[in-house]
């Protein structure tokens, strides 16, 4: 008895098809061994012709169009299944593919077993769109999860967003993947998702490498393994180094209003990266920073986020180039000797449809009860951290920005939102832990698995957290019940010193305490000290618009705020913009006010020359750049700031002076730093100093130099056995108004020296 093709027709399932609604469409497409023949199955929806160019046979074999949807199919003979192609042909042509349904699945068991657990590091290899060859025919691979959904499609330019074309083979764990020959590197596509809520959705891919540019929102295909880095040197000795026991100086970045296009010409709205890297680098070679900070960079809808509110986790923003100009943008920073730090954006994401928010048509991502899984005030949805598949999306995602871009670290963003199961919530929002605790047990643990992951690398990358609150141990040790980050954003001490120094000069004493209390608990964590983006939007004026008075005592008092940052223990962080007094609120939709370093006056000499004087804003510049060189230059200002014998306070009670003076220290190097938060001079004034000996100025914010009144001290100050502030030795000077001075101790040598 003969085969019939009809026999084998599942015909409500082929239907499904029709409709893009086939829930496994490898029992209806593909080959399969029948009753020692072999069965191939396509579906064509716009061919005429359909054949199968068996590897061996002189003939192709004519497949039946068994229905008028363009379901085809045919017996090969035979008892094994053979290499085969699918000849096509259409009003447009005729074209060879292989059978997609036929190519062994990309994502293997162990795949499955390691994304199910949530230890599949670099599931990113897997799930998503990868380029690849299979049996010499080139496309890409599409992986999705999914588990919820009835089908899953991909669709795009190749195939004309036709969800009927590509239907994904499903995993056993809820993963759809799909090998799509004669697709490339640029070509647009999409999932189209039938929710198990009844809804059909095209998402952009969790996945994907590079987005469209907003506000378009599909992904595109994308090839990561074609850059040739160049900062092998900078990896290997970055390797070496304990990246946070050094000078670190942070220059906080939004790309896109660091610098703009000159009148946006010919509707250009913003540079590339490539051509970002060289402004970028050269300003902070000549300014001292370390390391710049990129307020996030990956793919966002909506420009005023800022980037914090994201669809494309692995896909650097389009706004900017592609992922390869993303690439030679940290590597031309390498090459330049300047770290990358990455604002990255685990706590919430946004409701976007074509992002992660009811992904397959259940609450994938987020929590299902929403008062665990929003946040009320920002209107985002919080990540389930319980879920492991989640979790490993988070994690595989941090680690994906340290291997394939080589970020030098990431700083993660609204880590109590995280921590606290209240946070932003009114009574009745949200939902208690097992304990009845506000702690989020799961998040915990989230936090401390992924540290331990950057830690495991053992490459010299870091994370940093932006955490508000006096949750303990942030930077402590996993193994001790701490995080496991290696800085804290020093949020406490920001707000302190930005709500003293705003307070007119006449009235700190009353708020003298705002000053030295950051001391009390400085050595239980290892803290960055900033004065970030999130200080100057929002009606929170500028740093220089913080400061009270004229312009002069504004500049003063920016010369004083940034000296005692830097004097202060810690590691330094500043928003552009702040190094030079912008005087105007930062916006993204404008580029920083650049033009106040271009205000030169010009004058006559008494010889009739014409002479420049530079701007206020370009002395204050001038100064910030001389700072960092001599921060740097000095390793007590860094060497032991997490170790208490690096710190000593010699006058920390003078409030009605509203004067504080310490000392900073290093195995070779003991410097006296005192601070004078009132614009008035004292010509004799005397200071209790703990160490008999010499002291040289050798730092004066008010400096001529630097734009200030030039009450300077050039000689040098030998300490006498004159009591005061409670010590037997005490030093006379010169205390500049709005100003921090910095002097150099040598020790007194006794007579047999």
């Amino acid at each position: 008895m003969g085969h019939k093709l009809e026999d084998y027709m599942d015909w409500p399932k082929i239907e499904d098809l029709e409709y893009a609604e086939c829930t496994d469409p490898q029992e209806v497409l593909g080959p399969v061994e029948v009753k020692g023949n072999v069965l191939v199955r396509g579906y064509f929806p716009d061919a005429e012709k359909v054949s199968a160019v068996v590897k061996g046979k002189s003939r192709p074999v004519a497949m039946t169009k068994m229905d008028q949807s363009g379901y085809f199919a045919a017996f090969l003979g035979g008892k094994k299944i053979p290499e085969y192609t699918f000849r096509i042909e259409t009003e447009e042509g005729k074209k060879e593919i292989c059978d997609a349904y036929a190519v062994d699945a990309f994502v293997d068991a162990m795949d499955e077993a390691m994304f199910e657990s949530g230890t599949h590091d670099t599931i990113y290899e897997k799930l998503g769109a990868h380029v690849r060859t299979v049996n010499g025919h080139k496309g890409t691979n599409f992986a999705v999860w999914a588990p919820n959904a009835v089908s899953v499609s991909v669709v795009g330019d190749f195939n004309g967003w036709d969800g009927r074309k590509h239907p994904m083979r499903r995993h056993a764990t809820g993963i759809f993947e799909l090998f799509v020959e004669q697709t490339e590197p640029g070509d647009l596509y999409k999932y189209e998702i039938h929710g198990a809520d009844g809804k059909v959705v095209l998402k952009a891919d969790p996945y994907g490498y590079y987005c469209e540019k907003r506000p378009a929102t599909a992904s595109i295909v994308w090839d990561l393994e074609q850059y040739a880095w160049k900062d092998q040197a900078w990896m290997a000795e970055r390797k070496k180094k304990d990246a946070v026991s050094g000078p670190v100086i942070v220059f906080e970045v939004q790309l896109g209003s660091f610098r703009k296009p000159q009148e946006q010409e010919n509707g250009k709205e913003f540079y590339t990266y490539r051509e970002l890297a060289p402004m970028l680098s050269e300003y902070c070679k000549k300014m001292g920073y370390t390391h710049v900070e990129l307020m996030p960079v990956m793919e966002h809808p909506y420009d005023a986020s800022w980037g914090y509110q994201v669809t494309g986790y692995f896909a650097p923003t389009s706004r900017y180039g592609t992922p390869d100009d993303f690439r030679f943008f940290v590597d031309h920073m390498h090459g330049n000797g300047i770290g990358v730090i990455l604002d990255w954006v685990p706590a919430h994401f946004p409701k976007d449809e074509h992002g992660l928010a009811r992904f397959d048509g259940t609450c994938l991502y987020e929590h299902f009860d929403p008062r665990q899984g929003e946040h009320p005030h920002w209107g985002t949805l919080i990540y389930n951290y319980g879920r492991p598949e989640v979790v490993n999306f988070l994690v595989s995602n941090a680690l994906f920005w340290l291997d394939k871009y080589h970020a030098d670290g990431l700083r993660l963003d609204a880590v109590a939102s995280m921590l606290y199961l209240d946070y932003g919530k009114q009574d009745g929002e949200w939902v208690a832990n097992m304990y009845g605790g506000i702690e989020n047990l799961e998040a915990v643990e989230f936090l401390k698995k992924l540290n331990k992951k950057v830690k495991e690398r053992k490459d010299g990358s870091i994370t940093i957290a932006e955490e508000s609150t006096a949750w303990p141990m942030v930077t402590g040790e996993i193994d001790e019940g701490g995080l496991g980050f290696d800085l804290k954003w020093n949020m406490g001490w920001m707000n302190d010193y930005l709500e003293y120094i705003k307070t007119d000069p006449l009235f700190r004493k009353g708020r003298h305490g705002m000053l030295t209390f950051s001391m009390v608990y400085h050595y239980s964590e290892n803290f960055v000290l900033v004065f970030s983006h999130d200080e100057v939007v929002h009606g929170k004026a500028s740093m220089f618009g913080k400061m009270p008075g004229t312009q002069e005592q504004k500049l003063a008092g920016l010369r004083l705020t940034y000296g005692y940052m830097a004097a202060h223990p810690g590691k330094k962080l500043l928003f552009m913009g702040q190094d030079f007094g912008q005087e105007r609120e930062w916006s993204e939709e404008r580029e920083l006010d650049w033009e106040l370093l271009h205000d030169q006056l010009a004058a006559r000499s008494d010889s009739g020359d014409i002479i420049s004087i530079k701007s206020p804003h370009t002395l204050l510049h001038d100064y910030v750049a001389s700072l960092w060189k001599f921060y740097k230059e000095h390793p007590a200002m860094y060497a032991w700031d997490d170790r208490p014998e690096g710190f000593e306070w010699v006058s920390m009670l003078d409030a009605d002076h509203s004067v504080i003076s310490f000392l900073r220290k290093s195995a070779g190097e003991t410097l006296l730093v005192v601070c004078n938060f009132t614009p008035v001079t004292y010509g004799e004034f005397r200071l209790g100093v703990p160490l008999a000996g010499k002291y040289k100025e050798i730092w004066n914010s008010d400096s001529i130099g630097f734009g200030g009144t030039g009450n300077i001290n050039p000689r040098l100050k030998q300490s006498k056995a004159v009591k005061q502030d409670g010590m037997e030795q005490s030093i006379e000077f010169v205390l500049a108004p709005s100003a921090i001075q910095i002097f150099e101790y040598t020790p007194q040598k006794n007579k047999k020296e």
